[in-house]
C-alpha cells in the first residue's frame, strides 16, 4: 500500500503547475489546488489582504501538498476508507470534490449495499465500502475506476466545453480518461478504437 505522502506526491505531479483555463468550471488552480479552496480556506499567500488569482499563482508545491493531505484527503474522511479504495477516491477528490464520493457511493449501491448517496463519508458508507471489498476483492477498485471513467464521458456528453478534457484534439483519451485508467488494471482499458466510438457522438 502506498503512503498517503506517495500518492499526494503522484498527485502533485499529476496536476501540474498553474493553470488558469476560462472552460474549467473550477477557475484558476495550481498545484491542483483551486482558487475557491484557497479562498475557503482564506489562504492569503501573498499577504495583500485578499485571496486572488495571484494567490494561486504564488502557492508554493510544499503548501498545496499540505491542503491536499488535509483538504482532500483528511477532512473528507477518506482516510476511513478500505485502503485499497483510498488512492483512486483521493485522487478523484482532488479533481472532481464530493462527486468522488458520490461515485462510489452509487457503486456501492448498484453491488447491494444500502447507502445514501450525499458525497459525505460517514459510518454507513465506510461500513458499505467494507463490505463490498470483502465481497469484491479483486473487483471493486477497478469497478471504482471504471466508474469513474464513466462519469468523466457522461459529464464531457452533458458539457461540450469539457470535452478538451476526455479527447484530444486527434481524437485519442485526454487527460481525465487517462488519468482514470491509472486506477484502472490494464486488462479493462479502453482501446483507443473503444475511446473513438464512444465520444464518436461529439462530433
Amino acid at each position: 500500500m502506498k503512503s498517503v505522502e506517495r500518492i499526494a506526491e503522484e498527485i502533485l505531479a499529476r496536476e501540474g503547475g498553474f493553470v488558469n483555463d476560462p472552460d474549467d468550471p473550477g477557475g484558476a488552480t495550481n498545484h491542483g489546488i483551486t482558487i475557491g479552496t484557497l479562498q475557503r480556506l482564506g489562504r492569503d499567500i501573498d499577504g495583500d489582504g485578499d485571496v486572488d488569482v495571484a494567490d494561486v499563482r504564488a502557492l508554493s508545491r510544499e503548501e498545496a501538498r499540505e491542503i491536499l493531505l488535509a483538504s482532500y484527503f483528511h477532512d473528507p474522511g477518506i482516510d476511513r476508507l478500505p485502503e485499497p479504495l483510498q488512492p483512486p477516491v483521493f485522487d478523484m477528490y482532488v479533481n472532481a470534490g464530493a462527486n468522488a464520493v458520490k461515485i462510489l457511493q452509487r457503486l456501492l449501491n448498484d453491488m447491494g449495499q444500502r447507502v445514501g448517496v450525499d458525497g459525505i463519508i460517514g459510518p454507513q458508507t465506510i461500513a458499505a465500502a467494507e463490505l463490498a471489498l470483502a465481497a469484491a476483492p479483486h473487483h471493486l477498485v477497478d469497478a471504482y475506476g471504471i466508474a469513474r471513467r464513466n462519469w468523466y464521458y457522461a459529464l464531457a456528453d452533458r458539457r461540450p466545453a469539457s470535452r478538451k478534457y476526455a479527447r484530444t484534439r486527434a481524437g485519442g483519451k485526454g487527460g481525465w480518461i487517462r488519468r482514470a485508467e491509472e486506477f484502472i488494471s490494464p486488462r479493462y482499458h479502453l482501446t483507443d478504437e473503444e475511446h473513438r466510438r464512444r465520444t464518436a457522438a461529439w462530433d
